[in-house]
């Protein structure tokens, strides 16, 4: 006999926990199904055990400045500690995601899990659900280019158990998670070239945070070779020999494919089910994350709309408001702040530069560059920078992008007043706190500099 529930919940990650966990408390019977570990990949093998191994990463230059503080340091790093300590924290960090999903009364299922109809699912173990609603959560899969070779490369969920650091590692891509692991493996000592098919790093991203980070990624001894394609592999000694689509060839201990990510979807029976798919295999969902099939939704990086956890522990809120609490109710997708945990850190919200003057006819730029504190006592000569872009007609503040230390906490705050529309004057009431960087983002004077009709030129 079929177990009958409101909710069957596929996918134990961010969104769908936090759709499970509100939806039960709303009154649904709800039944959550994760075939891996519950927590997704943010907590299991993302965005948790990655930042873990960003702090790790930066310790070795903090030695370096240390000495100028008057502290003498001799320091050492052991791979497996780390390990160790970060599966530690997983684990707890799993126990939590299913002590709340179980004290909101929620069933949990550890199996696999394909949707047989509008209203079944099916379970590896053999059981059969039925439920009125049926909710995708099963998130995105890294991307590995269908070449000669390819399963001798890692990705990023690989990264996270590595038996041994690699003294020489190859990372293809140019996105955030390619960057951020480029970064990680220098901190932590590794030979680390960049390989990426376009012409700068960071697409999308304002041209100010691309050009520094590359630059300080080059100064950290980090090697890029744009315009390349990886495109064979294959075993050479405990190595791993890469072909180049210009056709050189050398050879890496280990080779990361950073080359984005891919709706989860394999398996799930979604096609046969009736549930439409756009090309990149993402389901397709309305404003309220319904799919073509009525009685099925979906959320999180599976949709292809944003994949940041926040977004689809939002999105998750949403679905149980909507379908369980009959509040309607949307998220919205064009003030997302994010940041990228690279050595240095970005952070950004808004619009970029480029987009703001083809979307405003005049818009003010402000700019400042600095070298930090924590490196004036230092050798170290990196800067820092902190922008923020205004709409001149308005002195709205329509971007903000800050690269240095503490860029993703300082970022958090500034997408609050840029969410209410925030002017520039409204950013110079505020009272610096000094000595920080961040006081920087309220006591610009005066613009660095106009862009009108998409030029550039001095403020009048």
């Amino acid at each position: 006999m079929s177990e009958v529930f409101d909710l069957v919940v596929i996918g134990g990650g961010s969104g769908g926990v936090r759709a499970a966990r509100m939806s039960s408390q709303m009154g649904a019977r709800v039944a959550i199904v994760e075939e891996y570990r519950f927590g997704g990949t943010c907590v299991i093998r993302g965005c948790v055990p990655k930042k873990l191994f960003v702090y790790a990463s930066r310790f070795g230059e903090m030695f370096d400045i240390a000495e100028s503080f008057g502290w003498s340091v001799e320091a050492s790093f052991d791979w497996k500690t780390l390990l160790a300590n970060k599966d530690k924290e997983i684990a707890r960090l799993e126990r939590i995601y299913e002590t709340l999903l179980d004290g909101a009364g929620v069933t949990l299922y550890h199996a696999r899990a394909t949707v047989t109809g509008p209203n079944s699912v099916k379970l590896s173990t053999g059981e059969t659900l039925e439920a009125k609603n049926i909710l995708i959560a099963t998130g995105g899969t890294p991307f590995k280019p269908s070449i000669e070779g390819a399963d001798l490369a890692i990705t990023s969920n690989e990264a996270f158990h590595l038996e041994e650091l690699p003294r020489t590692i190859l990372v293809e891509g140019g996105g955030y998670i390619a960057v951020e692991f480029a970064t990680i493996f220098r901190g932590l000592g590794v030979d680390t070239t960049l390989v990426y098919r376009g012409d700068k790093i960071l697409r999308g991203f304002d041209k100010d945070l691309r050009e520094g980070l590359e630059e300080a990624m080059q100064e950290r001894g980090i090697r890029f070779r744009y315009g390349y394609n990886i495109s064979r592999l294959r075993k050479d000694g405990e190595g791993v020999c890469v072909s180049f689509s210009h056709g050189e060839e050398a050879t890496f201990d280990a080779v990361m494919f950073a080359t984005g990510r891919r709706p989860n979807i394999a398996g799930l029976g979604l096609e046969e089910t009736g549930v439409k798919l756009d090309q990149s295999g993402a389901v397709m969902v309305d404003d309220y994350s319904r799919s073509s099939m009525p009685s099925i939704y979906a959320v999180g990086d599976v949709t292809g709309r944003a994949a940041l956890t926040p977004v689809a522990i939002r999105e998750g809120a949403a679905f149980a408001q909507t379908v369980f609490n009959d509040i309607p109710t949307t998220v919205p997708y064009d003030l997302i702040p994010t940041a990228v945990f690279t050595e240095p850190e970005i952070g950004t919200v808004g619009l970029t530069e480029e987009a703001a003057a083809s979307r405003h006819r005049s818009i003010d730029v402000y700019v400042t560059r600095f070298r930090p504190m924590v490196n004036t006592l230092s050798a170290n000569q990196e800067k820092m920078m902190l922008k923020l872009i205004t709409d001149t007609a308005t002195g709205r503040v329509l971007g903000c992008h800050i690269f240095g230390p503490g860029a993703g906490e300082m970022i958090q705050l500034v997408a609050i007043p840029l969410g209410m529309n925030a002017t520039k004057a409204d950013f110079d009431r505020a009272i610096a706190v000094h000595p920080t960087a961040a006081e920087e983002l309220v006591t610009f004077k005066a613009p660095s500099y106009r862009v009108v009709d998409g030029k550039k030129q001095n403020p009048t």
